[in-house]
């Protein structure tokens, strides 16, 4: 009788160690965490934002979901200089409430492709050392789907969708898809035969800020490339070019760590997701050498935006907005099932590359961002995630395989905030489950050990997971 009494006591007393424990990882990201559970999660300001700055953050916020304009139609300086090409006429446009964008379905593959963007590129890894990718000869890195009047598009983009079936080991069927893509009516000759193509849906923008506050330290001690202590894991830090430092640096956001700062991030996207030229990228417009019309095309550059479409004003309040979009709140986290689920997690070894904890530094501009607890499970290093997640497209040092680990927190407000589930870099999970079952290459064990999981224990991984 005593000694089951000591057994229920030690039980009880670890339950509430750990449910302790969690109480801190409550607030995700810190002091910057809103506690809220709607589609408006991810657009809120850092909870700890200055209120004199909360001005800048709404501006910012304005010009984040402005509806851009083709110069030729509008005389309105505020918002013209829309391409010649663009995926989207908004920032918001791909980054649906600040979160993920999407695919086609397969029931509306005539629709348009927003919150989507074809990216091309070629796998010569052994020529790509010090550039960000091999570009296509016509059609460069990026291609659009939609172009200003007057000028051709690039081409239409298809959609299809492979499907495969495959079991857990207690007999459970399960079904992934992979999206398939085509180009057609090419309006500006042929694809390289060399090319690949590679759909990259918009990730979520909270805690960026957070995320360009972690000392490189903090982050370089994870790297293991060549995987010297024999765990199987051997992520790698992506070395970038940083065009306003004009000098090499982390890459820490993108699906492929591929971008050194948010400002960089926002300039680039304005640049080649919305043809805007901005004080990062001064071209007037986004083709190439033989797209003439494209070429010829009105540009919105003006006197009042520094000779560009984005004057560095826009492009600091829209880079301020982005690191200063708070985390949500964790939910659920006293649940039984739930803190079952998260010592399944570290049990199958996610928290490998998934790393639960991190503290900012001290050299944010922003004193809000500067020394704050984190949960963004994530270890921002690039990883071998198997032939089946490559896109055969290189970016800097990441290979084809290679794939930032992406953060989890929010993971389980992404239907609320976007309307629909989608995972991984082209979007083919569509839900939780189909993104575990995706992982290959270093997280294949992981994945393994997944599929021998029983229902009850599934279901507890899976309740973790969506109270990040």
């Amino acid at each position: 009788m005593l000694r089951l009494s000591f057994l229920i006591f030690i039980q009880l007393f670890l339950f509430i160690s750990i449910l302790k424990s969690e109480e801190s990882s409550f607030f995700s990201g810190g002091e910057t965490t809103n506690i809220t559970n709607n589609k408006n999660s991810f657009s809120l300001e850092a909870k700890n934002l200055p209120e004199h700055l909360r001005v800048d953050f709404l501006v910012g916020d304005a010009l984040f979901e402005r509806i851009w304009e083709d110069s030729k139609f509008t005389s309105n300086i505020a918002r013209d200089g829309l391409g010649p090409f663009f995926s989207s006429q908004s920032c918001e446009g791909c980054h649906i409430n600040d979160g993920r964008g999407h695919l086609p379905e397969e029931t509306y593959m005539d629709m348009d492709s927003i919150s989507i963007v074809i990216h091309l590129g070629k796998d010569k890894n052994d020529l790509n050392t010090g550039s960000k990718n091999i570009p296509d000869g016509n059609y460069g890195s990026q291609i659009s789907e939609f172009a200003v009047e007057g000028v051709l598009k690039e081409a239409d983009i298809n959609f299809k969708y492979d499907y495969s079936i495959g079991a857990f080991n207690n007999g459970m069927i399960y079904e992934l898809r992979k999206p398939k893509i085509s180009l057609s009516n090419l309006n500006y000759g042929n694809i390289d035969k060399d090319t690949e193509f590679s759909a990259r849906v918009a990730q979520p923008l909270i805690g960026l800020g957070l995320i360009e506050s972690i000392d490189i330290e903090d982050i370089m001690k994870n790297e293991d490339e060549f995987d010297l202590d024999n765990d199987g894991i051997s992520g790698k830090a992506n070395k970038v070019w940083d065009d306003v430092n004009q000098k090499e640096e982390l890459g820490r956001f993108g699906w492929k760590a591929s971008q050194p700062s948010i400002y960089q991030q926002v300039a680039d996207a304005l640049f080649n997701d919305m043809g805007l030229s901005n004080p990062l990228y001064t071209n007037p417009s986004n083709c190439g050498e033989s797209q003439i019309d494209c070429l010829n095309a009105i540009n919105g550059n003006s006197i009042e935006h520094d000779n560009l479409e984005v004057s560095n004003q826009q492009l600091e309040l829209i880079t301020f907005y982005s690191q200063q979009l708070g985390v949500p709140a964790r939910r659920d986290i006293d649940d039984e099932d739930v803190i079952a689920g998260k010592k399944l997690f570290f049990e199958l070894s996610c928290n490998s590359c998934h790393i639960e904890k991190f503290k900012t530094g001290s050299h944010s501009d922003h004193k809000n961002l500067k020394h704050q607890v984190i949960y963004p499970y994530s270890d921002f290093l690039l990883h071998d995630m198997g032939d089946g997640l490559s896109d055969d497209i290189p970016e800097y040092l990441a290979s084809g395989n290679e794939w930032r680990t992406t953060p989890l927190w929010g993971l389980g407000l992404t239907e609320t905030v976007s309307g629909r589930e989608t995972y991984l870099h082209d979007g083919r999970a569509r839900n939780l489950t189909e993104a575990i079952l995706w992982h290959g290459g270093e997280a294949n064990s992981a994945r393994e050990e997944f599929k021998k999981l029983n229902n009850i224990q599934i279901n507890q991984l899976l309740r973790f997971l969506s109270s990040l």
